[in-house]
């Protein structure tokens, strides 16, 4: 199954490789009935307009409902979403997801009076109302983080209108995803022997994995060839996508859509900035990189189809499924029987769709539904697909732990602290497969495979961070995002991180085109800072044993109980200092040391 001659139909799959979504709807018809009761609960929430502020017990009885409501629209959102990804052709589903967002923005419109009634209630009236009704103890994280942006609170008028204008504000996203999902389509790759390679957005980082150049050179090119040839109606889309965001910021009186973004979670624009600021004093490390890449290549000109290149053939190999489960459960191993406990109840009840098939959703994801957790995957059978399986299972366990042990209002873990325990399960996954080899040739293959791993993390990730810092300000500035300057930015940059051993073609310049996370609200720094705490806490984790792991677990359980900082300070990490950055940037040079010093003896 994992090697890709045909995609095939959704139809073809077997079942025990899909996701068991009937485990929250059994039927279509069963979330259609679910969803037909959202009108009565929003009658119900809608009754307390202009009473929030009545009585400690009238509130608590609104923040009961409310957190109900939003559990059971949590799951209505899951089902149809995931339906959708199965084929992202099928007009049902895509009629379900439609229906349902119409139907929350309505829910949310209805209840626009919260926010804005909730910041009326004086410090003093709202100490009493915890006194007077012991239940609203329960909400007080929710309703302290609520209190503390009243400064962008506008009025209950101007918030309904806000509200209302929801689902014109995710239209960018939407359409970016129908259009590169499921219309945009690509010719066939093309390898050295004539053979023709099915081409999508799922198949492409495969074909740039090959070993055979003129199969990678035919698919990067038939890619960006065919994203150029609607390039400005992907600029139009970004261009929406950053005039929205735009629009609520200045709405709600941030300086910046960075500042609205990342006020959502607490995190300080400085922790954004400082990120970029410590790569650009690292880029050295990522030029040598660049360079040894093409030395071990034997190149004349490194592209950027030879990035994903294997760099020791021999030891690339097709890894069953079955297979990476049983290496992913084994390399857990330091975090516990309980941890590795769920983790086996995920890989056998269904939890992940693991192939690709026609008209899926690329890439991978997990989504922390209230009944398991759902991990889409489109595996290939790659080195790169085994530390996805370990990426989103990661992903898939911190929502279980939230959900487990935080009422629902607390148990949604906010995005800066999304991509830690991910990239952690990563880590322990390359020292586990490290571990377990003497040979110099496959050692050096690993730590290629770590070495990208900070490239496309640390180094990557940081890049799309200030492309989208850098076109949010060009909106600011009140600037159109054409083709012509969105290419021109991204291939500056690409030229400034890969640096002077790397050709910086037209065709990388387009790459902003196929990237949906510039879709996802200044989303891909966490991954960088992620990635940084997760070294540090998988460090800490191998270093010091029970210990280490009752704080991670601690942390994994945390949801949004605390802010973000605060959770991963308590595991013993500090985000506000550039130190985890910092220490993550020196391994990668200790890394870059090893693996020169390796494929010298080789």
């Amino acid at each position: 199954m994992e090697e890709i001659k045909k995609i095939p139909q959704r139809s073809e799959l077997a079942v025990e490789d899909t996701w068991a979504t009937e485990d929250m709807y059994p039927s279509d018809e069963a979330w259609e009935q679910e969803l037909a009761t959202l009108a009565d609960d929003q009658k119900e929430l809608a009754a307390f307009a202009g009473k929030l502020s009545e009585s400690g017990a009238t509130l608590l009885s609104y923040l009961d409902k409310m957190e109900q409501v939003n559990a059971k629209a949590e799951l209505l959102a899951n089902y149809c979403m995931r339906k959708s990804d199965e084929d992202t052709r099928v007009a049902k589903y895509q009629a379900m997801s439609g229906k349902f967002m119409s139907v929350i923005v309505g829910l949310s419109a209805a209840c626009s009076f919260e926010t804005p009634e909730i910041m009326d209630i004086s410090d003093e009236r709202m100490e009493s109302f915890y006194a007077e009704a012991q239940g609203l103890e329960r909400y007080r994280r929710y309703l302290t983080k609520l209190r503390r942006k009243k400064e962008h609170i506008l009025s209950p008028a101007e918030e309904k209108l806000l509200a209302a204008a929801g689902e014109m504000a995710g239209a960018p996203q939407k359409i970016y995803g129908t259009f590169a999902n499921a219309d945009i389509k690509f010719p066939d790759a093309v390898d050295a022997n004539g053979n023709k390679h099915p081409l999508s957005q799922g198949t492409f980082v495969t074909c740039e994995s090959s070993e055979d150049r003129v199969l990678r050179k035919s698919a990067y090119e038939n890619l960006y060839h065919t994203f150029g040839d609607f390039k400005n109606t992907a600029a139009a889309v970004l261009n929406a996508q950053g005039k929205q965001l735009k629009f609520f910021s200045d709405a709600r009186k941030y300086n910046s859509t960075l500042e609205a973004a990342l006020d959502r979670t607490e995190v300080p624009t400085s922790v954004y900035l400082n990120l970029i600021e410590a790569v650009h004093q690292n880029l050295d490390k990522m030029h040598r990189y660049v360079r040894l890449r093409k030395k071990l290549l034997g190149v004349d000109e490194l592209h950027f189809y030879d990035v994903y290149a294997p760099l020791l053939s021999d030891v690339s190999r097709k890894i069953p499924f079955a297979e990476a489960k049983q290496t992913v459960y084994d390399s857990l191993a330091p975090l516990g029987e309980d941890y590795r406990k769920v983790l086996k109840e995920g890989f056998e009840n269904r939890w992940i769709d693991v192939y690709q098939n026609e008209g899926k959703r690329s890439g991978a994801y997990s989504a922390g539904a209230s009944v398991h957790p759902y991990v889409l995957l489109n595996y290939t059978g790659t080195l790169d697909s085994q530390f996805t399986l370990a990426h989103e299972m990661g992903h898939a366990l911190h929502s279980w732990h939230s959900n487990k042990y935080q009422n629902p209002i607390d148990a949604d873990y906010v995005i800066f602290v999304a991509e830690v325990a991910s990239t952690c399960n990563e880590a322990l996954l390359m020292e586990y497969l490290l571990g377990k080899t003497t040979d110099k040739q496959e050692r050096a293959h690993l730590i290629n495979h770590f070495l990208e791993q900070f490239k496309g993390t640390l180094f990557r990730q940081t890049m799309f961070a200030e492309f989208e810092l850098n076109i949010g300000r060009m909106i600011g500035e009140g600037k159109t995002l054409t083709a012509e300057a969105l290419c021109a930015e991204y291939k500056r940059l690409n030229e400034m991180y890969f640096g002077p051993d790397m050709v910086v073609d037209d065709e990388i310049a387009l790459e902003w085109a196929r990237i949906p996370h510039f879709y996802y609200n200044y989303y891909v720094f966490q991954y960088a800072t992620g990635y940084s705490a997760a070294i540090a806490l998988s460090r800490k984790i191998l270093a010091e044993g029970e210990c280490a792991v009752k704080d991670y677990i601690r942390f994994l359980s945390g949801g949004c109980s605390k802010s973000p900082i605060d959770l991963l300070k308590d595991a013993g990490v500090d985000m506000t200092s550039p130190e985890p950055v910092n220490q993550a940037l020196q391994l990668f040079g200790e890394l870059l040391d090893e693996m020169e010093a390796l494929t010298d003896e080789l």
